[in-house]
């Protein structure tokens, strides 16, 4: 059992996990991911290790509730332990010292931008960090992420915290200015993701993205998060999450993305309703 040390709620319908996870913490690396089992009959849930410490042995997930598997979780309390945790899954992303690198990171994209912008600055990097969200009430980590910033920038669609807008439109701001940009990193929505390349595509910006293409076994053999890059089939799992956003077929990643949200809506549903019979919530 992998015991839950810290539980907070952090957005509407998002939560805060810190799992005493020794093995995991020692060797993990930005961009990675873990796949959790939360019980005997629990399914397979990827998720991106948000932050490590190697010192405490812990690891931080940010696990947004969209189906049966991640609301049950939500009602796991703090003290209380997860079965299996697998990881550090993935390739790492590649950090090293390109100049400045711009790192975007929208909605919960946000928690996997960190430990990236943090690795990203102890490379020695001019760090520039931009978040979104569709209100204030979904940014979060402002000061986590800015002590790791030489700039740093928060847009919201409503303009109800910093500028009113989409990451691609402070982006692109900052292409204006003039300013010499490395790389960019992203992660977040895919059509998000997918803005975020065709910003960057005519000044020829090398850009990634972290793809959060659907997974179940974590290891490439059920396929389930197959991805086209340039005109190649790869396996999000294993041969990323990170690619060129300029490779990525992001008309057939959005396609796969809603395979299944019929029936991700449908086990929500169910479960919310469960939750008020039981009086869990």
């Amino acid at each position: 059992m992998y015991k839950i040390l810290e539980k907070e709620d952090i957005a509407p319908g998002e939560k805060l996990y810190v799992l005493d996870a020794p093995d995991i913490a020692r060797k993990a690396k930005p961009g990675q991911f873990v796949i959790i089992i939360i019980d005997e009959k629990g399914e397979r849930i990827p998720l991106t290790i948000a932050d490590f410490n190697r010192e405490k042995g812990t690891i931080t997930i940010i696990v947004q509730e969209v189906g049966k598997s991640t609301m049950q979780l939500g009602n796991i309390k703090k003290g209380e332990g997860i079965l299996n945790v697998v990881g550090p899954l993935g390739i790492p992303t590649h950090i090293e010292k390109y100049g400045t690198v711009v790192c975007v990171g929208g909605g919960v994209g946000i928690a996997c931008i960190y430990p990236i912008a943090r690795g990203m600055k102890e490379a020695g990097n001019r760090v520039i960090s931009i978040l979104g969200a569709r209100t204030k009430d979904f940014i979060f980590w402002e000061d986590k992420i800015k002590t790791v910033s030489d700039e740093f920038y928060i847009t919201t669609d409503d303009g109800s915290s910093g500028k009113k807008g989409f990451v691609s439109d402070q982006l692109k701001d900052i292409i204006d200015n003039k300013e010499k940009i490395d790389l960019v990193m992203t992660i977040g929505p895919a059509i998000m993701m997918k803005v975020v390349s065709e910003t960057t595509r005519p000044f020829n910006i090398k850009t990634v993205v972290s793809l959060n293409s659907i997974m179940v076994d974590g290891t490439g053999m059920c396929g389930s998060c197959r991805v086209e890059v340039d005109g190649k089939t790869k396996f999000a799992c294993v041969d990323g999450p990170d690619f060129d956003a300029h490779k990525v077929n992001f008309n057939l990643l959005n396609d796969r993305q809603k395979v299944y949200l019929k029936e991700e809506k449908e086990a929500h549903k169910k479960c919310r309703l469960e939750e008020r019979i039981s009086g869990n919530k």
